[in-house]
């Protein structure tokens, strides 16, 4: 299990920062987490994803993107953080 997380979590982090560009999933998730033959987890659907210039620190979005129940809460939510 701990294999499966710290997968997941390198994964995240080399959209963020091994892209020439940054890709922003906006939905991870369970069902969005496949594990390939050695049982190694693989991110997909990008449906909501959105690409950012890695010098842009900032990104706009019109609404919320993800799936209710693991969107982070910042992003819907203006009482929150």
């Amino acid at each position: 299990m701990l294999e499966i997380a710290t997968g997941i979590a390198k994964g995240i982090e080399y959209l963020h920062q091994g892209c020439n560009q940054r890709i922003l999933h906006f939905d991870i998730k369970p069902s969005n987490i496949l594990p390939d033959y050695r049982f190694k987890p693989k991110i997909s659907d990008f449906g909501l994803a959105k690409l950012c210039a890695r010098d842009q620190s900032i990104v706009t979005l019109t609404a919320a993107r993800g799936t209710m129940g693991y969107i982070a809460p910042e992003l819907y939510s203006p009482n929150f953080g």
